[in-house]
């Protein structure tokens, strides 16, 4: 018979974890929404009102809210599908036996891009793309290249973002997904292999239905992260040149922010948290459909 844990200590444990949750992501939660409910502009003398529903009809009637989803779903669809391939790739090649001190060595490298926080990897792709100074520029110009303008041009700029939040984010994919492979039975993949010299066909039938819950994983977290990307591209482009990287969450802090307009900014980021729970559910409805 199991004994019963008493009240006061499952209060004492799980107490403060509780209040904290409430205090740091319920509160400002129910905070956003009541605030988006309202007009509430810090320039403006009158005092909140109540208007319902009419900042997200204006949110959702805005070219601009939608060109900026535009281009934020953009960025989701051509970099986290090259994160995968590569994270796959950088997992299978760690996976696989032998070459200790090289696994461990690139592991540790692997945390690098990792630790470094969106805003310096905003500055340092700053630095190095200038036209005049940066390095990429004078790497170029060995071979013969004319200096590019990466942050002045809108593709350009667009593209260089794409190749950052790469850069920063395959190495997390490639460790998750590492860790799905080492969930493997080894005798299961000994086993495959001997039967099959195919790299691929043990991927998709041994490996891969162990991957699914870190692929989900992957899915959710970096479509979250796409989706309120902010510091790095502010702090590389500030949004620009023109609005070419002017991301759904570079839009509400210029909104909130520079225009002052807390309601509407505050519908926005509302609109946008809907937006990441309904892909969360769909990845989860449809990888463990295809698993099952």
């Amino acid at each position: 018979m199991t004994a019963q844990v008493p009240r006061k200590t499952v209060i004492a444990f799980l107490g403060p974890a509780v209040a904290a949750l409430l205090i740091v992501g319920i509160a400002p939660l129910l905070y956003a929404v009541w605030k988006s409910l309202h007009y509430f502009n810090l320039t403006k003398q009158a005092q909140s009102r109540f208007v319902g529903l009419d900042n997200y009809i204006n949110v959702l009637t805005d070219i601009t809210f939608w060109q900026a989803m535009g281009r934020t779903a953009t960025l989701f669809l051509i970099s986290v599908p090259i994160q995968l391939a590569l994270g796959l790739l950088i997992a299978i090649v760690l996976h696989r036996p032998g070459l200790t001190f090289f696994k461990t060595l690139t592991r540790l490298s692997l945390v690098l891009p990792m630790a470094t926080t969106y805003a310096v990897v905003g500055l340092l792709a700053q630095v190095m793309l200038n036209q005049k100074y940066g390095v990429v520029n004078q790497m170029l110009g060995w071979f013969g290249v004319d200096a590019i303008n990466f942050i002045g041009d809108p593709t350009n700029a667009f593209i260089a973002v794409i190749i950052w939040d790469i850069w920063q984010w395959t190495p997390f994919v490639a460790l998750v997904l590492l860790a799905g492979l080492s969930t493997v039975p080894p005798e299961i993949e000994e086993a495959a292999q001997l039967e099959t010299k195919s790299q691929w066909l043990v991927l998709r039938y041994v490996q891969l239905p162990f991957l699914i819950p870190s692929l989900v994983a992957v899915l959710i977290l970096r479509t979250a992260d796409t989706l309120k990307l902010f510091d790095m591209p502010f702090t590389m482009t500030r949004g620009g040149p023109g609005a070419a990287t002017e991301f759904i969450a570079v839009l509400i802090e210029r909104v909130g922010n520079r225009q002052f307009d807390i309601g509407l900014a505050s519908a926005q980021a509302i609109i946008m948290l809907a937006i990441t729970i309904f892909l969360a559910r769909l990845y989860i409805r449809f990888f463990y459909r295809e698993v099952n």
